[in-house]
């Protein structure tokens, strides 16, 4: 019961956090084209290679502990459920080239963020 309120905490804190990114986005880019979802993909997986990076490598953290961040609030962040609609937004608005670059872009960028974030921990350890 404990790894579920751990997760259901970590998940509010960053559904949040990607709520309060989206509203900048749209704020300080507007709705054509959906920025704030693919910096969260980004970020996310940048947070996640570091996290676990870090914590495999030079921490050997508990179960809890990457319970709360990995699952719960880098869990809650990341969007690839919103994603999948942004994608079908641009496509059925006829926008093919846009939802090409942003797939392409998404995925591309997140899993090179990810290798970054791993990089990044080996060099700081």
């Amino acid at each position: 019961m404990m790894h579920l309120l751990l997760v259901a905490l970590g998940g509010a804190i960053g559904a949040s956090a990607r709520h309060l990114v989206n509203l900048a986005s749209l704020r300080l880019l507007g709705p054509g084209f959906p920025w704030g979802t693919m910096a969260i993909n980004v970020a996310g997986s940048l947070a996640m290679g570091l996290f676990i990076g870090l914590l495999g490598r030079r921490f050997g953290a508990s179960e809890d502990l990457r319970l709360f961040v990995a699952t719960g609030i880098l869990g809650g962040f990341t969007t690839f459920s919103a994603f999948s609609l942004d994608f079908a937004v641009l496509w059925q608005r006829g926008a093919l080239g846009g939802a090409a670059l942003y797939a392409a872009g998404s995925v591309a960028l997140s899993i090179l963020a990810l290798f970054a974030g791993l990089w990044l921990a080996r060099a700081v350890g």
